[in-house]
């Protein structure tokens, strides 16, 4: 989403802290359950974790997702469909990756980092799936579409 690359930029960030947050707050909770630093865990996690994810999001996975969607999605297809088309794809590769930033994160390089892996994708995706497709997707484009529709109403290039 976006019209340009600073509103492309602007949309990436959002989405991306907003999947950070919410899977950083999943993965604290599966880890060490209703505990009284949950809160600090998740913050303590989240810059490290929202930098990687945001690099990775820019320059590997938004790239190749973006290149599977245009060979998928035709000019004249619903937009609905490449909303649920690219968010799928960035899901998987997300969470591939992440899961095993993550892993790494909590076992290190280490005997047990495959099945940490593993276990890491396979609980990760049945969250970050719905969070992105019935949360942060609409919240996300809300406040986006809020933000630029009212920018570009007061640009007086537009008057």
């Amino acid at each position: 989403m976006g019209k340009n690359k600073k509103e492309q930029l602007v949309f990436t960030t959002l989405t991306c802290a907003c999947m950070v947050f919410g899977m950083s707050i999943y993965n604290v909770l599966l880890l060490k359950g209703f505990t009284s630093s949950v809160w600090f865990d998740v913050i303590i996690g989240f810059v490290p974790a929202f930098i990687v994810g945001l690099l990775l999001d820019i320059f590997v996975v938004g790239k190749l997702s973006k290149s599977v969607v245009t060979k998928i999605v035709k000019q004249g297809d619903p937009l609905i469909k490449k909303i649920l088309f690219m968010s799928f794809f960035m899901v998987s590769g997300m969470v591939l990756l992440m899961s095993l930033y993550g892993a790494i994160m909590n076992v290190g390089i280490s005997p047990e980092l495959p099945s940490a892996y593993v276990k890491g994708v396979s609980f990760n995706f049945i969250a970050a799936l719905p969070l992105q497709l019935l949360i942060v997707g609409p919240i996300v484009r809300l406040i986006f579409t809020k933000i630029y529709s009212e920018e570009r109403s007061l640009s007086p290039a537009q008057n």
